[in-house]
């Protein structure tokens, strides 16, 4: 709840990162909601496309409908090229996820959507690039051994072992990590649920 309004916010998503990213700014959703979408991706569909989409739905589902609270829904995409990278479920997926990666630039995109308790809905996508030094095998197997590949987009973590092997960052960080902060603070400042002034 915001202090400063008594307004109250439901996260639909289960992600431990997002909450921690949440709390960073100040903020402490009075919910917490894990969506039942499918994630299915549709055919040549982009990966800001698939974003948004995949927030929106998380956002507009049945399982978070609730009267008088801010809903915020996100989604991350992880794309090297054209092709879009899964959430990992297991080590060989991460692993063949680690050699596509290794030596090139690929794009993270989240997508964020809010929508007010008047049933105002606005939605931002963000898009960071990463660029990745060229992985020897054994770096990739000191970074699967890390056990952070789990359940990620892209097969791994940036806050985890990845980030010794990233040569840079274009745009934002706490956007690979799973939430673009000074987007969602704006959205949801923008909506009346003021980020800026709580506490």
């Amino acid at each position: 709840m915001s202090p400063a309004t008594g307004r109250r916010l439901l996260l639909a998503s289960a992600s431990a990162r997002r909450l921690a990213l949440l709390r960073q700014i100040g903020v402490e959703p009075d919910r917490v909601v894990a969506p039942d979408v499918d994630e299915t991706l549709r055919r040549a569909e982009s990966a800001r496309d698939a974003a948004r989409r995949l927030a929106v739905a998380k956002r507009d589902c049945d399982a978070v409908a609730a009267d008088g609270v801010f809903v915020l829904a996100v989604d991350t995409v992880v794309a090297c090229g054209r092709r879009i990278l899964p959430k990992t479920g297991d080590e060989a997926v991460a692993r063949r996820h680690m050699a596509l990666l290794s030596g090139r630039r690929h794009r993270v995109t989240t997508a964020v959507a809010v929508r007010s308790p008047g049933g105002i809905c606005r939605e931002r996508v963000v898009t960071t690039v990463v660029t990745v030094k060229r992985m020897t095998s054994s770096e990739i197997d000191w970074v699967l051994a890390g056990g952070e590949w789990r359940g990620c987009a892209g097969g791994y973590a940036i806050q985890g072992r990845f980030a010794a092997l990233v040569k840079n960052i274009n745009g934002s960080y706490s956007n690979i990590v799973g939430l673009p902060l000074s987007e969602t603070a704006a959205l949801l400042d923008g909506l009346g649920y003021p980020v800026a002034r709580a506490g």
